[in-house]
């Protein structure tokens, strides 16, 4: 047995270079314990009804957004040697959606995530989404500062 047992790790990612230097994390722990890697972007719909009175292609833009995010990020992982690599698009608060849905619907084990990401107003506004997953999570989360593979 491996000294880490996580057999599904969920990478919450953004864009932003946290997000990068969590993903580059979670690729080396699923190596190490030859986990399955799932990669979730969490489109936040909380100001839709009002930004989308204004742009009509809102909802289009950020699903295309999401979805090649994610292609780039699975190419990667599988390029560094991941078996198995998953991707999911969920609609909401990323503080709620990753730790509650997400996370329960893959039955994850590690959930690792970058210690700021794009949203700087929300963060400022009503805390950080890493601090809503680890107050959210019921499995082990890590929370990445530092921009290293290991």
């Amino acid at each position: 047995m491996n000294s880490i047992d996580y057999k599904k790790i969920l990478v919450a990612v953004d864009g932003s270079e946290e997000a990068e230097w969590a993903l580059k994390k979670a690729i080396y722990l699923a190596k190490l314990s030859d986990a399955t890697l799932v990669l979730a972007h969490i489109v936040d719909t909380r100001n839709f009804p009002t930004i989308e009175a204004y742009d009509m292609t809102l909802r289009d833009s950020s699903d295309a957004f999401a979805n090649e995010l994610l292609e780039k990020y699975k190419a990667e992982a599988v390029a560094s040697g991941i078996a198995n690599v998953q991707t999911e698009v969920s609609y909401g608060s990323p503080k709620v959606q990753i730790p509650k849905d997400v996370a329960k619907k893959h039955s994850i084990d590690l959930i690792v995530c970058g210690a700021t990401g794009l949203n700087a107003v929300e963060r400022f506004l009503i805390g950080s989404v890493s601090e809503g997953i680890v107050r959210n999570s019921s499995c082990d989360v890590i929370i990445v500062r530092t921009n290293t593979d290991k």
